[in-house]
């Protein structure tokens, strides 16, 4: 394999506030706390080391959820270092997607583990474990229900409502074996595809089954995933919960803070609400609203006075769920974390957060950018070394690479740069002599202008048409391979799932990703699979 690296600035694909932070632009500095960098983390250490993280209900709730998984000795020992004092975390977090839905739920875990072992490495005194935080709480099913592998599309049909997590794993029956036929007979196929099912067989609520797969797919690198749908961590954020159920808090400040991001000329990312949690019940997760003196759940019957909201949290926080607002105060409340790991939209909404964190009394982690890549496939990268294209060109976009190739491979000049400086250069002089006879026709000249300009823009497009027939082969070569790296003009990581890449190259798969994928790097990694 071939890595190259970019610099995401480069990449056409990336929001300006994600460049921005990974550039560290000024502008975006007064956003976030702790520049992302190994250095930085001794400062991180020493402020979380201040807060009183309730370990002894942390490691309770994994070691009773791990007794649902598969055991693995580097995730148990990893458990067990919670315990103590010297041991934090560096967390990742996704909604519990399809069979893991895009690439880049992969490449967040690889950065977190990446990162873990970066950070033991140069501060051998501490103990640093890699989290992923599944978000089984979340009840937005069509961004979850779904997949992309081989060309095609995988959808899990349901007719529950409320959080996707707790719904019943007895459904995925039709898409499972959708996954079976397009799979295939080969050997290694279906021992993936008997891999994939098991564990989705085995759990009887989807929530945990994602947690199984994430948690069998990193059990060697020591990764310990959390489902933090339970009552016991809940109870950890009550007095959080209060003051902005009560209180509405959050919103203000964060306003104030996107205000600021606005005038430093970047676009806000998550809007908060008055209240920023939602409600579960059997088969609801609904906002709260304040309304005529009360506290009303949107859609249902339900509704509280002040001195009962209160109550209710007290007696049943874990019918309360954050949203994207008080989510990440919620597991910077329940994990001594340092750093959050998360792509360039999460990293937007987190910048919004410092202000709020501050209110709280809850340290703000270190921002890290998880890592993006792209994996070219031995005969993509034939083709793009046929079409005399190198790994540089491939952000070009389709039109531009045609355009290129044409222009290399036409007989006959195909675009009509010389001639259009050259009618320039003849109309700039009439237009000297025609002021200096009568000011008053150099519009009409330039008039004349514009008309040969535009004829020579029409021509040149036909010529471009005609070197596209001659070249249609190589054009459609073009347009596939764009398509590939590209699925919908995105990019690949955020599109395919990794279920055809594992396939084609195993363990050697993921061995590749832990290799190159680190995330203080700030680099955006191609992978090329090319002829030896």
């Amino acid at each position: 394999m071939r890595i190259q690296k970019f610099d995401y600035a480069s990449i056409p694909q990336c929001s300006t506030i994600d460049v921005a932070y990974v550039g560290d632009y000024p502008a975006l500095r007064p956003f976030f706390k702790y520049r992302p960098g190994l250095e930085s983390f001794s400062e991180v250490i020493k402020d979380k080391s201040k807060e009183k993280i309730n370990r002894k209900v942390l490691v309770e709730v994994l070691t009773e959820q791990y007794q649902q998984y598969s055991p693995a000795e580097p995730v148990f020992e990893n458990i067990a270092s919670l315990r103590n004092d010297n041991t934090f975390t560096v967390v990742t977090a996704h909604q519990p997607c399809l069979f893991t839905g895009p690439l880049y739920y992969i490449f967040k875990i690889v950065s977190a583990v990446n990162l873990a072992r970066q950070l033991k490495a140069a501060y051998p005194d501490y103990n640093f474990v890699p989290v992923f935080i599944s978000g089984g709480e979340d009840h937005d099913f069509e961004e979850i229900n779904h997949c992309h592998l081989f060309g095609r599309t995988l959808t899990w049909e349901s007719q529950e409502a409320g959080p996707v997590g707790r719904m019943s794993t007895a459904s995925l029956a039709p898409v499972l074996s959708e996954l079976k036929a397009v799979l295939g007979e080969q050997e290694q196929a279906k021992a993936l595809y008997t891999r994939i099912a098991t564990i989705h067989k085995a759990h009887p609520e989807y929530g945990t089954a994602a947690c199984h797969l994430a948690h069998d797919l990193f059990k060697e690198q020591g990764l310990v995933v959390l489902n933090t749908f339970d009552a016991r961590l809940k109870q950890l954020f009550i007095k959080e919960m209060k003051e902005e159920i009560l209180e509405q808090v959050s919103r203000p400040l964060i306003n104030s803070t996107i205000e600021k991001i606005i005038e430093a000329g970047y676009h806000p990312q998550a809007t908060p609400r008055e209240i920023n949690f939602f409600y579960l019940g059997d088969g609801i997760r609904e906002r709260i609203v304040w309304e005529d003196d009360r506290f009303l759940v949107l859609n249902t019957g339900i509704n509280f006075s002040r001195m009962e909201m209160e109550a209710e949290i007290e007696n049943h926080p874990e019918r309360f769920s954050p949203n994207v607002v008080m989510r990440p105060l919620f597991q910077e409340k329940i994990l001594p974390n340092l750093a959050y790991i998360g792509g360039g939209g999460e990293l937007a909404y987190w910048l919004e957060r410092k202000s709020q964190f501050e209110h709280f009394g809850i340290n703000y982690p270190m921002l890290v950018r998880r890592s993006s890549a792209m994996w070219i496939d031995r005969s993509t990268a034939r083709k793009l070394n046929k079409l005399g294209f190198s790994v540089e060109d491939i952000w070009d976009d389709t039109d531009t690479l045609i355009r290129k190739y044409l222009g290399e491979n036409a007989s006959v000049e195909i675009e009509l740069n010389e001639e259009k400086k050259a009618v320039e250069s003849i109309f700039s002089e009439l237009a000297d002599k025609t002021k200096q006879l009568d000011p008053s026709l150099v519009k009409t000249v330039l008039a004349e202008q514009a008309k040969v300009m535009k004829s020579l823009g029409s021509l040149e497009a036909r010529l471009i048409r005609a070197g596209k027939q001659k070249h249609e082969t190589a054009v459609k070569q073009i347009r596939t391979v764009k398509e590939k790296l590209f699925p919908r003009n995105g990019l690949q990581e955020r599109h395919d799932n990794f279920i055809p890449f594992y396939l084609k190259y195993q363990e050697d798969f993921f061995r590749v990703l832990l290799d190159n994928l680190h995330p203080l790097e700030k680099k955006f990694v191609v992978v090329v699979d090319e002829d030896r």
